[in-house]
């Protein structure tokens, strides 16, 4: 698979120099799907650009991408595929540090994105969560993937695994990835 079918899918206000999704992007050349707005995030305006850049790439003949999402872009991949009718374009998703917009304190700064929605999703996925995440608890994290059908992962104590983290390239990530594009399991935690 060409680097350029990853598709590096950033939270609420994107991911920073020192974040893993930047240094993926810097030393492998996936693509940033960029958000009109990164301050103010609708859910219907950043489930639209994904559909359109999904769109846009199987016109120029460009195979399934494989998506690698961090905090609210989790919940971008979850409401894209629950109203999407091109759902066969996506072969997998790497779901990093879901936050659980559903709480009191999320909801207010992110109104647009409650409820999160819970259906399986149609391509293979695994969640890597941390458990002193301050966005998401690591039962609600487990919640989703059982119900997204994720596989997941634990990745200890590291926050909201970004850049605050020290995650660097994030190798156990990374091999994570390689295995959705491989069609393979990842270690997942029962």
């Amino acid at each position: 698979m060409s680097s350029d079918n990853i598709l590096i899918l950033p939270g609420w206000q994107d991911s920073g120099p020192g974040h893993w999704q930047t240094l993926w992007e810097a030393r492998h050349g996936y693509l940033r799907v960029q958000q009109h707005d990164w301050l103010r995030p609708l859910r219907g305006d950043w489930i639209a650009r994904l559909e359109d850049v999904l769109l846009a790439r199987q016109a120029e003949g460009r195979a399934a991408a494989v998506l690698a999402a961090h905090s609210l872009g989790c919940q971008l991949v979850a409401a894209w595929a629950a109203h999407s009718h091109n759902t066969h374009l996506v072969q997998g998703a790497l779901l990093v540090a879901p936050p659980d917009t559903e709480r009191d304190d999320l909801r207010g700064m992110l109104p647009s994105w409650a409820p999160v929605p819970l259906g399986q999703l149609p391509f293979a996925s695994a969640v890597f969560a941390s458990s002193d995440d301050p966005f998401c608890a690591l039962d609600r994290a487990r919640r989703f993937a059982a119900d997204w059908g994720a596989d997941f992962v634990v990745a200890g104590a590291r926050g909201h695994l970004n850049a605050d983290s020290g995650l660097g390239h994030w190798p156990q990530a990374q091999q994570a990835l390689q295995a959705l594009i491989a069609g393979e399991t990842i270690n997942k935690e029962n």
